[in-house]
């Protein structure tokens, strides 16, 4: 059946002020699953004030008070996993079994780790050059920030931001995208069963109007964005001097150097390259291979691609789902045809696959022979596919993997220990991985973009959220 969405401001739902609604399919069926009502600026104001009010009075609480919001949210986030799972997977297209739940499950786990976190964040006394002078540091909530979100993560992105703010005692605005937002809408009665106060925890999804106006607004603080680099310098252009946590585009340069075990690796990067049909930001998408290994690798990477399952992300047997809209499709349809033009092999896969309830699943793909400047190699594809660079040693193969503007996670498989730190100090990357797949993250993971890239700056950590005030004291030589 076709639902209604309502917005979720100041603790209440609401069907907003603005002007109708939009419609929603899912990319799995096809079908028309939701209408959302489309957001006014009244409405974004009303989010502003609430959450004003709402951070104003939770910058008194002790940390303890927000642990235990946090806490509560953590129980009952439990009740509604299975639930909201499958929304997920209705609207979003990943596999149920193997990527939803633990999507879900996992999401809630930032709201422990914050509230684990906060209790800790303590300040400092600090040394001073006068006898009757004391000096300490504090930390105080930054205020109301807005949370610009993807679509290919649309509960655990936002609680990156939602659990160690709210632990600060911020509040926020989260903006997900216009055609994934029901699974977070949903858990927000979470938030309200939990007693978080009316206007910390605002949710209003829709297109980038919504976005740019909560970036411009007078009202807020502090912006949060997880998504890819052309919006995320848009949004740099537009914020003027709030602070900000930037979280953007990367393309997962995998390693596989002449002693790697050349299996794990190649069963590393198949991961790395389905996971979520490709659409995750440390998704492998430049797989450096040096030239003693390569012919076994493509065999071994050949083999450790018949374990992909594209179909029905509801039945057990699916690992790989459609993709979640045209526009990414799209994408990959350029990215190969380019990569093909330019004398790329494809070794599987290279189309969208037929017999399937929308045009939007696509062949898991492994390309050889890429060249470096094709747009696979130096762009985000968002896709299922596994492009296949070759490098001559380790020198060239750090220069291939740094000569992209993105930085943000990237991979080395080796069995030599100096030789793992040599690529761990030389490439450019927020997260260097070793003998694992580029895919590959903890929720307690410090996780950003490298300084001298496009890939941003910040990390979704506690203290990031504060504002660290001084508090400095003259203290009378006579106390009487």
């Amino acid at each position: 059946m076709t639902r209604d969405l309502k917005l979720f401001i100041a603790g209440e739902w609401t069907e907003g002020t603005g002007d109708g609604h939009y419609e929603v399919r899912s990319p799995v069926t096809g079908e028309h699953i939701y209408n959302v009502p489309i957001a006014s600026q009244a409405d974004i104001d009303a989010a502003v004030v609430a959450a004003r009010a709402a951070t104003d009075d939770m910058r008194h609480w002790t940390a303890f008070e927000r642990a235990d919001l946090c806490l509560r949210i953590y129980e009952l986030w439990q009740e509604k996993v299975e639930e909201v799972a499958r929304i997920l997977t209705l609207e979003q297209g990943k596999p149920y079994a193997e990527e939803s739940l633990d999507d879900i499950e996992e999401s809630a786990d930032y709201f422990q780790i914050a509230a684990e976190d906060v209790k800790r964040l303590a300040g400092e006394v600090i040394p001073t050059t006068e006898r009757n002078r004391r000096m300490f540091t504090v930390h105080r909530p930054v205020g109301v920030w807005a949370a610009i979100t993807p679509w290919n993560f649309p509960v655990m992105i936002p609680m990156e931001y939602v659990g160690p703010g709210l632990a600060t005692g911020n509040s926020l605005i989260v903006k997900p995208p216009e055609f994934t937002c029901w699974a977070l809408l949903e858990m927000a009665e979470v938030f309200a069963e939990a007693g978080v106060p009316k206007g910390a925890i605002n949710v209003i999804p829709g297109a980038g109007p919504i976005g740019e106006a909560l970036v411009t607004h007078p009202g807020v603080d502090a912006i949060g964005f997880t998504g890819s680099s052309a919006t995320g310098a848009r949004i740099v252009s537009q914020m003027g001097l709030k602070r900000s946590i930037m979280e953007m585009s990367g393309n997962g340069p995998t390693i596989v150097t002449a002693d790697a075990d050349i299996g794990k690796a190649a069963e590393a990067a198949v991961y790395g390259a389905y996971y979520n049909a490709g659409q995750v930001c440390v998704a492998t998408e430049r797989l450096i291979v040096l030239d003693d290994v390569h012919d076994e690798f493509v065999e071994a990477t050949l083999k450790a691609a018949e374990r992909v399952r594209l179909g029905d992300p509801f039945e057990e047997t699916t690992n790989m789902g459609p993709l979640n809209n045209e526009a990414t499709a799209q994408k990959m349809d350029r990215h190969m045809a380019d990569a093909v033009d330019r004398g790329a092999e494809v070794l599987l896969g290279g189309k969208r696959a037929e017999g399937h309830p929308t045009d939007l699943y696509y062949e898991f793909t492994v390309l050889d022979q890429v060249p470096e400047e094709s747009m696979v190699s130096q762009e985000e594809s968002f896709g299922p596919v596994l492009p296949i660079l070759t490098a001559r040693d380790d020198e060239d193969a750090v220069a291939v993997a740094n000569r992209t503007r993105l930085g943000l996670q990237a991979a080395v498989f080796t069995n030599d220990l100096t030789k793992a730190f040599y690529y761990a100090d030389r490439i450019r990357s927020g997260t260097v991985i070793v003998n694992d797949s580029t895919d590959t993250w903890e929720t307690f993971q410090p996780f950003g973009g490298a300084a001298g890239t496009d890939t941003g700056w910040g990390r979704q950590r506690t203290h990031e959220f504060t504002d660290l005030q001084t508090i400095v004291f003259s203290l009378r030589d006579d106390p009487a």
